[in-house]
């Protein structure tokens, strides 16, 4: 996807990040922010490449306000046992409907 290879409508693009709708929304607003880059997960993102992991908070934000969004979630999956099933690091951004703590 990041390469284009793979076509996707973006939500957002840049040389670091990028941004594209989930395929299966669990939300109104339900976009995956990606860094372009490879981290196996958020955790090793952080050590690899903090400024990235910093710019897939502020896009999340800008398409948040760009949307309207009065409130919205941000969700990493670390791990299978934790529902990670791309182990490519990805930030999901959630919002457009309330939402129960504890999340399920």
């Amino acid at each position: 996807m990041a390469s284009g290879e793979i076509p996707v409508p973006y939500l957002f693009k840049s040389d670091t990040v990028f941004a594209i709708k989930d395929i299966n929304p669990q939300a109104p607003t339900h976009a995956l922010i990606i860094p372009v880059a490879h981290h196996e997960n958020a955790a090793l993102l952080a050590e690899g490449n903090p400024e990235a992991l910093s710019e897939l908070f502020r896009v999340a934000k800008a398409i948040a306000d760009g949307v309207g969004l009065d409130g919205y979630r941000t969700v990493f999956n670390t791990g299978a046992s934790a529902g990670q099933s791309v182990f490519h690091a990805h930030l999901h951004l959630l919002g457009g409907r309330p939402f129960a703590w504890p999340p399920g």
